[in-house]
């Protein structure tokens, strides 16, 4: 067995940038038919569910193939697979613009998400193996800071774009955006280095199989899985049918208006660090408590006539999504035994987007009974169902460790 020299010197800054770019264009393009969704629907003279699909079909490449590609690709070098999914992701952004209709638009979304998790999975794992254990959480803040950055600029100029120009321009312009990435990527990311080989690949699958069937027969885990799911299914939710209320009467909200709604992700981006320095104070339970309810008065806030109270319930909204996902993803590891971490994310992973997934396409069926009223009373509804969830399942059980004791 190969093991590691103890001397880790950090790669260079400019390491750190590629790290930062990798999460920047790997969420270029997943969310960034929402603020199109009431311009795709005229062009293509589909319905609201149809559209939203442009959306649900990205998530669901990422819920496939999170689990999976891990294993896929545990023999390849780091650094190939990072640059491979770059481009990978890029070529159906560039090819999405060609679409003649709406069915293959859907598709070429799909096979977008299905990449990145090439990106996601692996950069996580690069960054423990190359920087030394004092650097790792920084330059993990880096990375989740493009991820950010990256859905936000995705969402903002593809509306922009869209507005000024052509639907079909933003996808060429994320398209090569996401092509520059991937060289840059491909010149500052170092080789990773040598690490130790899996042997026995049908055995490793067979160990996966079984640790999958023991986690989802831990309550606090099936539970967090559950609240993952409603974490993503809230956010999508709320952005995605939310385009079409404020694009109609009394608000009138242009392509680019609407692409402008995603800046309230900044609020919840400064937000959330404090908040997260918070929940380690309060506790894990205290902390999802709150997030859901401030997600829940901001879901209200947008049902009000006015639309500076609708942005303020929209920054509320995402800012207490994010703190839930901090908590969650919090909880998920002291809940995790440590052997079966990297499984049960892969799970946690799979079920968040799935309920992104959900998000594009179930509200749809609401919406035709009674318009965003009815679509924020689904989603209401589904944050009360996840915060029982959590007070319920999150519950320190007589096998819990001391770590989760506290933690909760």
């Amino acid at each position: 067995m190969q093991t590691f020299s103890q001397e880790r010197p950090s790669p260079s800054p400019w390491a750190a940038a590629a790290v930062a770019l990798c999460g920047v264009c790997a969420f270029l393009q997943v969310y960034c038919t929402q603020p199109l969704l009431p311009m795709l629907a005229r062009i293509f003279h589909a319905s609201k569910a149809g559209v939203g699909l442009t959306v649900s079909a990205a998530t669901l490449g990422v819920a496939i193939s999170a689990p999976i590609f891990g294993a896929l690709t545990e023999r390849l070098p780091r650094k190939r697979v990072i640059v491979a999914s770059l481009v990978g992701i890029s070529l159906p952004t560039l090819l999405a613009a060609t679409s003649t209709s709406l069915a293959q638009l859907v598709f070429w979304r799909f096979l977008q998400g299905i990449t990145v998790p090439g990106i996601v999975a692996v950069v996580v794992t690069y960054i423990g193996e190359e920087w030394p254990p004092e650097r790792v959480a920084l330059i993990m803040s880096f990375y989740v800071s493009g991820t950010a950055l990256g859905g936000f600029m995705g969402r903002v100029s593809a509306g922009i774009l869209a507005d000024w120009f052509s639907w079909r321009v933003s996808f060429v312009a994320l398209g090569a955006a996401s092509l520059a990435g991937a060289a840059a990527v491909a010149a500052w990311l170092p080789h990773g280095r040598r690490r130790p080989i899996a042997e026995h690949g049908a055995v490793g699958v067979t160990v996966f199989l079984h640790q999958v069937r023991e986690l989802l027969h831990k309550r606090r885990l099936v539970a967090t899985f559950a609240v993952g799911f409603n974490v993503l299914f809230s956010l999508v939710g709320v952005f995605t049918w939310i385009t079409f209320h404020l694009s109609a009467a009394p608000f009138l909200l242009s392509t680019t208006a609407l692409s402008s709604l995603f800046f309230v992700y900044l609020v919840g981006l400064v937000v959330t660090p404090a908040a997260g320095y918070l929940i380690t104070r309060m506790g894990l339970r205290a902390g999802i408590s709150g997030a859901i309810c401030c997600s829940i008065a901001g879901v209200l806030l947008t049902l009000a006539p006015s639309l500076a109270v609708v942005i303020l319930g929209l920054a509320m909204l995402s800012s207490g999504v994010f703190i839930a996902q901090t908590a969650t993803q919090s909880h998920l590891r002291v809940a995790s035994p440590p052997e079966t971490r990297v499984t049960a994310a892969g799970i946690y992973l799979t079920c968040y987007y799935l309920g992104g997934t959900a998000a594009g396409v179930v509200p749809g069926a609401f919406w035709a009974l009674g318009k965003w009223p009815a679509c924020a009373a689904l989603i209401v509804v589904m944050q009360l169902v996840a915060l029982s969830i959590a007070l319920y399942g999150w519950r320190a059980s007589p096998t819990s460790t001391p770590e989760a004791i506290r933690a909760l």
